[in-house]
């Protein structure tokens, strides 16, 4: 009797999603200097004021520059601005813009399914949260999902040297106000801008409410939308995704779209993306679906076919 040969065994990747300590452990200390902060440096509300003036325009690099620009291409810009965006985000200590939006296309690519990187309901709110970036498993920058932009050298070099941003950033704080800028003004704003940008990928998928019937479980709420500079209006995004503004309706508060706005009256910015009508009222949960148009595909479409498309 011949005997089968044994099938090799799949192999055990499951430690790629345990915490990893050691490059975990500027993420835990900047939180226990942000926790400190009020007793390293007494509050005063100039102090406050610079947390938050630092949140807000660092969070303008991750949602202008990161999200609605790097991984989605929503409006077009030259070269020398492009940079100063991917710069702008990557003060915010969340990697690279090209790693940031290379990962971003993957979650809408597999959004709430198996293969989404961060999807609460495949994996609960812990992993959707942070877990997903304490492990090994999402280290790498995908070029592959993101050559557009990685043909640009000058990007390429920010997204492999993302901690200078950052450091460079808080150095500056520290040289205009000493010990609490560096304090409120760095490690108080971005701990808020951490969880601010995770309660993105965690809590719009399960809290809010559902415009359009996507085939994932995004959803629009305003108190994200107001954290996040317009972030919120989830669901509206993965509705159609390639849009300058995620806030549809005039009751819908974008800030980063308003700022997009003035970037465009003095040339910065330009050609910004809104939804065709037949997109923005068609298919609604709503109401009654009005009669179905044909639309433009989305650029993420032609992104997938290879195409390029011109910065």
């Amino acid at each position: 009797m011949t005997s089968q040969p044994l099938r090799p065994a799949a192999p055990d990747d499951r430690h790629l999603d345990r915490i990893h300590w050691g490059k975990s452990l500027p993420f835990f200390a900047v939180h226990a200097v942000a926790l400190a902060t009020p007793f390293l440096a007494p509050f005063a509300w100039k102090w406050a004021a610079l947390a938050a003036a630092s949140y807000a325009l660092r969070m303008f690099g991750l949602t202008a520059g990161y999200h609605r620009y790097f991984s989605h291409r929503a409006y077009r810009t030259g070269r020398a601005f492009q940079f100063a965006l991917g710069w702008l985000g990557a003060t915010c200590t969340q990697k690279g813009p090209l790693w940031w939006a290379a990962h971003h296309r993957d979650h809408h690519r597999f959004s709430d399914t198996p293969d989404d990187i961060h999807s609460p309901v495949q994996r609960g709110f812990w992993w959707s949260h942070v877990g997903w970036v304490l492990a090994t498993r999402y280290d790498a920058t995908k070029l592959d999902r993101i050559r557009d932009m990685a043909r640009y050298p000058e990007l390429r070099w920010l997204d492999r040297w993302h901690v200078v941003p950052p450091v460079l950033y808080a150095l500056a704080l520290y040289l205009a106000g000493g010990w609490p800028a560096l304090l409120w003004g760095y490690f108080v704003s971005t701990v808020f801008l951490w969880h601010g940008t995770f309660c993105i990928n965690s809590l719009a998928h399960v809290f809010g409410r559902r415009r359009y019937a996507t085939a994932d479980d995004s959803r629009n709420g305003l108190l994200l939308a107001l954290l996040t500079l317009g972030e919120g209006w989830h669901n509206n995004h993965h509705h159609y995704q390639s849009t300058a503004n995620q806030g549809w309706f005039w009751w819908e508060v974008d800030v980063s779209y308003y700022a997009l706005r003035g970037l465009a009256l003095v040339g910065l910015v330009r050609d910004l993306r809104t939804p065709p009508s037949a997109v923005r009222d068609g298919d609604r949960l709503d109401r009654p679906a009005k009669a179905p148009r044909q639309a433009a595909p989305e650029p993420e479409a032609r992104l997938a076919a290879g195409e390029r498309l011109s910065a």
